[in-house]
């Protein structure tokens, strides 16, 4: 048996899975951007990338889970111990709200499983820009190098069937086999712009509210200011005009002096609504309604109500299938057989709308039994004879 799982090892490949390791050997491969440079100009300077990473990632963590085996949901078991502590610095809200995080800005999610006789007790977020692919011959990863300070550790992954006790979360990248890609960076431009015109404003406040300009002598023809003339006239205007300090102060000009405005007006070049689009932009690249991130529009409540049910129907909602599916199929085999992973979407105030529109539908369908309604809506049947007549009764009667 052992020398037929060998040479299955061996031969489990591809057709194409040889070309992978001609884009880097068995060595670790580097993500295709710095990670810390994306997180720092996206997240850390731009507050529209903050709003939608932090409405994004809370949104996630704000959602109970479950776990069934088979149908039969259970209350206790060592993998929701896991889930509700993965680790003694986090609980599940804030280990979500990370992994959540992590995804959007790198477009990268490794969490490492701490083992204990074949089980896992202990769940760890790994940064990404810390972690490297070495790829496989399979087609799969050989193995995931984190490195720290200059010390590096493998963690190895099973060539014949890819468990390994790290778990690679990614986005779908069209020009990498191996890592995931940031939506900072289809989202680059209107962040660069966003922050152009945040550091311009920045910029113009410290120089008092005014733009550039220049100031014109008049001098008799054929004479100009002296070196000397020139470098005491700029620096007393640096002194008295320039600066956040000095704003305000009315210019006082002597003689042939006049003050000619170089800049564009605010007005000229449209800095708010040029602010506005590249927001939008970086919202829609996120999947965030605009008007959740601070972008004027139609700010009533019903559109407020409207806005937030599409964030999650079209944003949180695929974040919680993905990570759902993915926790089922590497974590809950460590733990036995016929169990799945679940989020109770009975608790997300946001969808309530929809809860309510189905109930509706489901009670007014006259051609269900009253069993078959308790059915749609998760309640268990009642007796044969009541519950299996078709009548206009509520569903919980």
């Amino acid at each position: 048996m052992k020398k037929w799982m060998d040479r299955l090892r061996q031969t489990k490949a591809s057709a194409t899975a040889p070309l992978f390791m001609t884009t880097g050997g068995s060595q670790p491969i580097w993500t295709p951007r710095q990670y810390d440079t994306l997180a720092e100009e996206g997240y850390q300077k731009n507050i529209v990338v903050y709003r939608c990473v932090s409405l994004i990632s809370r949104g996630v963590a704000s959602v109970p889970w479950q776990l069934y085996e088979k149908d039969r949901l259970l209350t206790r078991h060592p993998l929701l111990q896991l889930l509700q502590n993965p680790n003694p610095q986090q609980g599940l809200p804030r280990f979500m709200e990370a992994l959540i995080s992590y995804l959007l800005l790198a477009g990268n999610v490794y969490i490492e499983a701490v083992m204990a006789e074949g089980e896992p007790f202990e769940l760890y977020l790994l940064r990404p820009d810390r972690v490297r692919v070495v790829p496989g011959r399979t087609g799969i990863p050989e193995a995931y190098e984190y490195t720290l300070n200059g010390r590096s550790v493998r963690i190895p992954v099973d060539p014949l069937n890819g468990k390994s006790r790290l778990l690679h979360l990614r986005t779908f990248h069209p020009l990498h086999d191996w890592y995931g890609m940031s939506p900072i960076e289809a989202a680059a431009h209107a962040i660069d712009q966003h922050n152009a015109v945040a550091g311009h404003n920045l910029s113009l406040l410290q120089n008092g509210g005014r733009p550039t300009g220049a100031l014109e002598v008049k001098l008799p023809y054929g004479t100009q200011l002296t070196e000397e003339q020139r470098a005491r006239l700029r620096k007393e205007l640096q002194d008295t005009y320039e600066g956040a300090r000095n704003a305000g102060r009315v210019m006082l000009l002597e003689g042939d002096f006049v003050w000619k405005e170089m800049g564009l007006s605010l007005k000229d070049l449209d800095f708010i609504e040029g602010k506005n689009l590249s927001a939008r932009e970086i919202a829609q690249v996120y999947g965030v309604p605009p008007m959740l991130v601070g972008v004027p529009g139609d700010a009533t409540f019903a559109n407020y109500k409207e806005a937030r049910y599409h964030l999650w129907e079209d944003t949180i909602l695929p974040h919680l299938e993905m990570i759902k599916n993915e926790l089922t199929h590497w974590l809950t085999p460590f733990f036995g057989s016929h169990l799945r992973l679940d989020y109770d979407t009975e608790s997300i105030s946001a969808l309530a709308p929809k809860r309510e529109a189905l109930w509706g539908k489901i009670a007014n369908a006259s051609f269900l039994t009253c069993n078959e309604k308790r059915a749609l809506v998760g309640y268990p049947p009642l007796g044969q004879e009541s519950g299996d007549r078709i009548e206009e009764s509520g569903l919980l009667s």
